[in-house]
């Protein structure tokens, strides 16, 4: 009898290896089989699709709105145009991802990873983007009024042209990133690390840049009206041609360490070194 029951504890063990062995098969034969019907029916508003496996996926126009895609990944999937508006997009894998002109308005978004993604001219209003990784994305022209970008990654990002009005955007690691001509206005960027970005152009205006990092960063041509300034790193900072009129916590000490040309608007009484 126990020489039975060892054979048939035996055979059931390997029974598991061998059904443990097509599991992955099974899987990856059901996540083809999904981003299938997905392709076909052009999208998958109000699915549950939570964790899917969806880098194959490449079609324009693809309808997401109200999909739960949290964690899904979607690594270098190619959908141009696509509705994301209210999906649940959680610390979901959007790493690479081509998707310009996209639609993401009222997505939850905080922690997912759009790093190097390609989403020019995308639609982000009202999206939650807390702690998102967008180091090296392409944002140009995209809309982000009044968005929460608090904690974000968002280094060499470029969002130049981008609509940034109002936007929480505290503690954003903007270092080395494009905002030439994008509008800031009202924006928060309250210890913000801003080191060697680009903000030509910018608009500024009313800003609250206290205790934001600007060492070697181009604020050419930028309108500052009105900005909050108290504790602003500007080692090297070029002012050349930037309007800083009614700025508040500006000092004559930190300003020192700045650069401008004659353009330069101060507010009276100080004066900028020319940069060289």
């Amino acid at each position: 009898m126990p020489i039975r029951l060892h054979h048939a504890a035996r055979a059931l063990a390997g029974l598991a290896l061998a059904l443990a062995a097509l599991a992955p098969a099974a899987a990856q034969d059901g996540d083809a089989a999904m981003a299938a019907k997905i392709t076909a029916d052009k999208g998958c508003p109000g699915c549950d699709l939570r964790e899917g496996e969806l880098r194959a996926l490449t079609f324009e126009t693809a309808d997401f709105r109200g999909t739960n895609l949290r964690e899904a990944d979607l690594k270098g999937a190619s959908l141009p145009q696509a509705r994301f508006d209210d999906s649940d997009l959680r610390r979901a894998e959007l790493e690479r991802i081509n998707a310009p002109g996209a639609s993401f308005r009222g997505a939850k978004m905080r922690g997912t990873d759009l790093e190097k993604a390609m989403a020019p001219g995308s639609d982000f209003t009202g999206a939650d983007l807390r702690e998102a990784d967008m180091a090296s994305a392409v944002l140009t022209g995209g809309a982000f009024p009044k968005g929460d970008l608090r904690g974000a990654m968002m280094r060499r990002a470029d969002l130049s042209g981008a609509d940034l009005q109002g936007a929480r955007m505290d503690r954003v690691d903007l270092e080395r990133a494009e905002l030439v001509g994008a509008n800031l206005a009202g924006a928060v960027l309250a210890e913000a690390d801003m080191d060697r970005a680009n903000a030509t152009d910018a608009d500024l205006r009313g800003a609250d840049l206290r205790g934001v990092r600007l060492s070697s960063a181009r604020l050419v041509r930028a309108d500052l009206r009105g900005a909050q300034l108290d504790g602003a790193l500007l080692r090297r900072t070029d002012l050349s041609g930037a309007d800083l009129r009614d700025v508040s916590g500006l000092t004559a000490a930190r300003l020192a360490k700045a650069c401008g040309d004659a353009q330069t608007q101060l507010p009276q009484g100080m004066s900028v070194t020319p940069c060289g």
